[in-house]
């Protein structure tokens, strides 16, 4: 059963997949269109700093408050203290 759900969910992220990069932007980026003035090029820091350092510190900084809001929760709705044996 496993081995069906997986395959499914195998197939599913393959088609979404290939349906972004077939329809991506940046694949019919080969052809300038007039007027196109392009700007300069970003250096390898500034490439893995956009994008790679940058969603990892969203990821981080979401994580973290979700964590803080959690344990707040926690403290908060706690009845452990409240029961008596």
């Amino acid at each position: 059963m496993n081995k069906k759900r997986a395959a499914r969910a195998g197939a599913v992220t393959l088609g979404s997949v290939l349906t972004l990069l077939m329809t991506s932007p940046a694949a019919h980026a080969l052809y300038r269109d007039d007027g196109d003035q392009p700007g300069e090029g970003l250096s390898v820091f500034e490439t893995i700093g956009l994008f790679v350092i940058t969603p990892i510190a969203a990821f981080v900084v979401i994580a973290a408050l979700v964590v803080i809001g959690e344990k707040a929760a926690v403290k908060r709705n706690s009845t452990s203290r409240n029961i008596s044996t």
